[in-house]
């Protein structure tokens, strides 16, 4: 991806000091423009509002969910926020203010998901990636959702920059072990692979005889020649939403309670081996 032509929204593109920083202890800070350039021709928008860290609230009406971050949680009836889910969006709201409500949104190649939302990536006027500049300050965790992976790898060094750091939500490392999962939502799991079966509908992980990680058949191919055959046995890092098969028709015999459907290779990580 090339840099902005100085022309169009590029112009608007000059140095800006960020208002209403929300910090945590020392936040870590590094120039998210050094992870995803702008690319050249964003379209210009105007935030009304933002919901939380992750979607805002368009002039035009459209909520746009953004690309390539799940933010913690907000808490809504009744029930608490997840820790920094406040300060995530304290931070996007802070860094829209400094670029005076405008933004530049460059829209994924699945456009909208399943609640009608625009799925897109946004840059404040000083080029940023809204996204990485919350990932590398530890304000979310990253996700890759397949076909919206086109910024995968440098959302992804942004994150390692706050887990290095242990900035935000990785002072205290969320990861847990596969056997703790103990609800559904998002999570961060640890554990080793044990059997490994496949059938019609994909390749099916059993993560320390708890979780299973479903691959689905059609993303298969977009994980590298050999990965998952050489996976028995090795120890894994893999993040994405936990769903529980016994909420509606039970369990069939010999089933794992929990699901997790990676999608996309850089959601499952070897870590050992």
């Amino acid at each position: 991806m090339r840099m902005a032509n100085p022309s169009g929204f590029a112009l608007l593109l000059k140095k800006a000091p960020l208002v209403g920083a929300f910090f945590v202890g020392a936040i870590w800070h590094l120039p998210a423009l050094a992870y995803c350039p702008v690319p050249e021709r964003p379209q210009q928008v105007t935030v009304r509002q933002v919901i939380d860290g992750d979607t805002l609230r368009l002039s035009d009406g459209r909520s746009v969910r953004m690309i390539g971050i799940n933010a913690p949680e907000i808490g809504r009836k009744g029930r608490a926020s997840e820790p920094y889910a406040d300060a995530a969006r304290q931070r996007l709201q802070a860094l829209v203010k400094a670029s005076d409500g405008r933004l530049g949104l460059v829209p994924g190649v699945e456009r909208k998901d399943r609640y009608g939302r625009t799925l897109a990536h946004l840059y404040g006027r000083n080029g940023d990636n809204l996204e990485a500049q919350l990932l590398s300050e530890g304000l979310g965790y990253r996700v890759a959702v397949a076909p919206n992976v086109r910024l995968t790898a440098c959302q992804q060094v942004a994150e390692q920059a706050a887990r290095k750091a242990r900035a935000g939500l990785w002072r205290r490392s969320p990861v847990q072990r596969a056997v703790q999962v103990r609800q559904p939502g998002f999570a961060v799991l640890t554990g080793t692979i044990g059997r490994i079966e496949r059938n019609r509908a994909g390749t099916w992980l059993v993560l320390d005889d708890t979780v299973v990680l479903q691959i689905p058949a059609r993303l298969q191919r977009t994980f590298p020649a050999g990965f998952l055959d050489n996976l028995k046995g090795r120890q894994v890092e893999a993040r994405g939403w936990v769903k529980d098969r016994s909420s509606k028709a039970g369990l069939k015999p010999g089933q794992r309670r929990w699901v997790l459907s990676v999608t996309d290779p850089s959601m499952l990580e070897r870590i050992s081996g």
